[in-house]
C-alpha cells in the first residue's frame, strides 16, 4: 500500500497529474463509446447532444488526460535527469489545477449548454446565434485556464533547466545543447574527422521535452488567443453588441488555428514520444542510445517541420493557395515519415543492441506505442495526397485510421510505457499486484484501439463522413457495430487497469495523493485484569 507521507512533494504532484489524467481519460473512452452507440441507434440522444459531446471529446482527451500525464512524468523527470530542484513546488501544484479546472469548465460547456462548433472552431461557427453567450464563454473561460497551466509549466521547466543552473553552465551553450545544435556539430566532425566529438551538455530527453515545449507554448498561443476572442464576443454579447460574423476572414483564420492545433498532434506529441522513446529504450536495455547525434539533430528537424505542415488539414479548401497545398500540405508533410522513421529505428536498434530482454509491461507497451505510430503516419501520409484527399477528406479514415490510431494506441501505449516504468519511482516502490491485469490491459488496449481504428478507416473508404450522423441509414451500421465491439475492449482495458492500480495502493493512499485524512483509530483490547 501507498505510504503518501513519505513521498516527496515532488513524486505527490506527479501522482496527482497522474489520477487526474487517468479519470478524464474515463470520461474521454466513456464519451467515445456513447457516440458510437448513437450511430448504431440514433434514437439514444439528440442531436445537439451529439455533437456537444463531439466537441468536448477531444479536448477532454487531449488536454485533460494526454496533456495531464506527460506533464506530471516530465514534472518529476526533469529535476531527476537534471539533478535540480523543481524551480517551483507551488507553480508545479497550479499547473494541475487549472488544467482540470479548465477541463472540466470546457466538458460542461458542452454538457450544460451544447456548446458544439467542432473541436476545430471554424470561423464564423462559434460566434453564430446558434450558441449562446453562456456556452461560448463558458467554453471560452474553460480553454484559457488550460492554456495558462501550458504556460505555467513551460514557465517552469525551463525555469528548473535555465534559471537553477550552475554558475560555471553558460545559459548560451546550453540552450544551443537544449535545441540540438551540438548533435549537428558532432555529426560534422565525425564526417569532416575535424575536431573531436564532445559529450552535449543537455540529456536527449531533456532536448526533446525541450523542443516539445516550444510547440506547446505557440499552440497555447493560438488557442488561448482565439478563446479570448470568443470570450469577448460573449461578453459583448451579453450588451448585445456581438461580434459581425466578417470581422475575421474564414480562410486566414482556419489558416491560424490549424497551424496552432497541428502543432500538438505533428509536432507536440511527435517530439514529445520520440524523447520518451529514448528514454524507456535506454532504461529497459541499460545501453546508450544508439546513434545519439543523429537523434538530437532529427528532433531539431522535427521542431522546423512542425511548424510547416499544417497545410494537409486545407488540402480540399479551394481558396486555399495551390503553392501551400503542395508544399505545405504534400512535401513537408511526407518528410514526417523520415523523422518519424528515424525515431523507430533508433529505438529497436538500442533494444535490439541489448538483447536478450525481458518482455517486461513497460517493453511491451513501449513496443505497442511504436505499432501504432507505424500504422498511424504511414495512414495520414495518405490524406495527405491532393488525388487522395479527395476521396479520404473528411470521412471517418480521418479520425480513425489516422488520428485515434495515432493517439489511442501509438501515443496511448507510449505514455502507459512511461506510466508503468514510473510508477515504483512515483510510489516508493509499490509493486502493481496483478501481472495478469497488466498483460490484459495491454491486450485489450492493443486489439481494441486497432480494431477499432481499422473498423472506422473502412467506413471512411465506404464514404463515411465524420461529424455527420446518418438516421434511417443503415449503410455503414456494420462497421459502426465492429468499431463498438472492439472500442468495448478498451473499456475493459481500462478498468482492469484502474483495478490494479487503485488495489495496490490502496483507496486510502489514492485520496491521500490529494489530502489529508486523520489517522485510523487503533483499536486496543481492554487490560485483563488478575
Amino acid at each position: 500500500m501507498l505510504q503518501v507521507s513519505n513521498l516527496t512533494p515532488l513524486q505527490r504532484v506527479a501522482l496527482r497529474f497522474a489520477v487526474i489524467s487517468l479519470i478524464f481519460y474515463g470520461v474521454t473512452i466513456l464519451e467515445g463509446m456513447l457516440m458510437r452507440a448513437h450511430q448504431i441507434n440514433y434514437d439514444l440522444m439528440d442531436p445537439d447532444h451529439y455533437f456537444a459531446i463531439m466537441g468536448a471529446h477531444p479536448m477532454v482527451g487531449i488536454f485533460g488526460s494526454s496533456f495531464m500525464l506527460v506533464f506530471g512524468a516530465f514534472y518529476f523527470l526533469v529535476p531527476t535527469l537534471t539533478n535540480k530542484t523543481i524551480y517551483s513546488q507551488r507553480l508545479a501544484e497550479l499547473t494541475w489545477i487549472l488544467m482540470a479546472a479548465g477541463t472540466a469548465i470546457v466538458w460542461l460547456s458542452g454538457f450544460l449548454f451544447r456548446y458544439a462548433a467542432l473541436y476545430t472552431n471554424y470561423w464564423p461557427l462559434p460566434v453564430s446565434k446558434e450558441f449562446s453567450p453562456y456556452a461560448l464563454g463558458s467554453f471560452a473561460i474553460g480553454n484559457i485556464l488550460i492554456m495558462t497551466g501550458v504556460f505555467i509549466f513551460c514557465y517552469n521547466l525551463f525555469g528548473t533547466i535555465f534559471h537553477k543552473r550552475d554558475e560555471k553552465e553558460p545559459l548560451g551553450p546550453m540552450i544551443m545543447s537544449a535545441l540540438g545544435i551540438d548533435g549537428f556539430i558532432n555529426l560534422y566532425r565525425k564526417l569532416t574527422k575535424k575536431g573531436v566529438e564532445k559529450e552535449p551538455i543537455m540529456p536527449l530527453p531533456i532536448v526533446a521535452i525541450f523542443r516539445g515545449s516550444l510547440d506547446t507554448i505557440l499552440d497555447a498561443l493560438v488557442l488561448g488567443g482565439i478563446s479570448v476572442i470568443f470570450l469577448y464576443h460573449a461578453a459583448y454579447s451579453f450588451m448585445g453588441m456581438p461580434l459581425s460574423a466578417e470581422w475575421f476572414d474564414a480562410l486566414i483564420y482556419k489558416n491560424i488555428y490549424w497551424w496552432g492545433l497541428d502543432l500538438i498532434a505533428d509536432g507536440l506529441v511527435l517530439i514529445y514520444v520520440a524523447g520518451t522513446w529514448y528514454l524507456l529504450a535506454t532504461i529497459i536495455s541499460g545501453k546508450p542510445l544508439y546513434m545519439q547525434n543523429i537523434a538530437r539533430a532529427a528532433l531539431l528537424v522535427e521542431l522546423v517541420v512542425s511548424w510547416n505542415v499544417w497545410g494537409h488539414h486545407l488540402l480540399s479548401d479551394q481558396g486555399q493557395p495551390n503553392l501551400m497545398k503542395i508544399v505545405s500540405g504534400e512535401l513537408v508533410t511526407a518528410f514526417e515519415l523520415v523523422t518519424m522513421g528515424i525515431a523507430v529505428f533508433i529505438t529497436l536498434k538500442t533494444l535490439w543492441q541489448a538483447r536478450p530482454l525481458k518482455m517486461t509491461p513497460q517493453l511491451k507497451f513501449l513496443l505497442g506505442g511504436i505499432l501504432g505510430f507505424s500504422l498511424g503516419v504511414p495512414a495520414g501520409i495518405i490524406q495527405a495526397d491532393l488525388g487522395m484527399n479527395r476521396i479520404l477528406h473528411n470521412t471517418q479514415w480521418v479520425i480513425g485510421a489516422h488520428a485515434h490510431m495515432q493517439l489511442l494506441v501509438g501515443l496511448g501505449m507510449t505514455l502507459y510505457a512511461a506510466l508503468y516504468t514510473l510508477f515504483p519511482m512515483l510510489t516508493n516502490d509499490v509493486k502493481l499486484k496483478s501481472n495478469a491485469l497488466t498483460n490484459f490491459h495491454f491486450w485489450a488496449h492493443l486489439i481494441g484501439g486497432i480494431g477499432m481504428s481499422v473498423a472506422m478507416g473502412f467506413a471512411g473508404m465506404d464514404g463515411m463522413l465524420r461529424r455527420t450522423i446518418y438516421p434511417g441509414d443503415a449503410t455503414y451500421k456494420t462497421e459502426m457495430i465492429v468499431a463498438a465491439f472492439f472500442g468495448s475492449l478498451m473499456i475493459l482495458a481500462y478498468l482492469a487497469m484502474m483495478y490494479n492500480i487503485i488495489n495496490s495502493i490502496g483507496i486510502r493512499g489514492l485520496i491521500e495523493i490529494f489530502v489529508k485524512l486523520p489517522a485510523p483509530k487503533i483499536k486496543t483490547e481492554p487490560a485483563i485484569q488478575t
